[in-house]
């Protein structure tokens, strides 16, 4: 099977990593409490306290899992910090001109985009179409209200 990479920032991953770290060394230890404290108030078959603990629990350690293997399969987003005219690529902030606005965009991996802090995925269509572009370039992108066009502007 080919594992697939999983693009993060320094600061994602870190961010993963605290999360990992809460919910070993905090979250579960509690549940593992809330279970062990249920179990002993008798009849398992009608206790909604052991149930929802159970069913917290049961979670926490699929989240466990999922982030064992998103930290085991990360690869980190060189920072470049070169100004001039080279290629957009991961970790690069964008500014384009779109319709007579200046927006700009930092490109991230998917287990970071976030469009409310105009952190974009490499994978998304306007990523995509970004990737490998330079300053003053064009790129047109479709969208739900038709065919969007953007011109970079700067890129760092």
């Amino acid at each position: 099977m080919d594992v697939k990479k999983i693009y993060l920032t320094k600061e994602g991953l870190e961010e993963l990593k605290a999360e990992y770290e809460e919910l070993v060394k905090v979250k579960r230890p509690d549940i593992l409490e809330r279970v062990a404290q249920a179990r002993s108030m008798g009849d398992l078959s009608e206790n909604a306290e052991y149930v929802a603990a159970r069913e917290e629990l049961s979670f926490i350690d699929g989240r466990i899992d999922e982030l064992e293997e998103l930290i085991k399969q990360a690869v980190l987003i060189q920072e470049t910090h070169n100004k001039g005219n080279h290629a957009i690529k991961l970790g690069s902030t964008v500014s384009v001109n779109v319709k007579g606005k200046k927006e700009e965009f930092t490109l991230v991996g998917e287990w970071e985009a976030d469009p409310h802090e105009k952190k974009i995925s490499h994978e998304s269509p306007l990523g995509k179409a970004l990737l490998g572009k330079k300053v003053g370039e064009k790129v047109e992108v479709e969208a739900p209200a038709g065919t969007v066009a953007y011109t970079i502007v700067s890129v760092s």
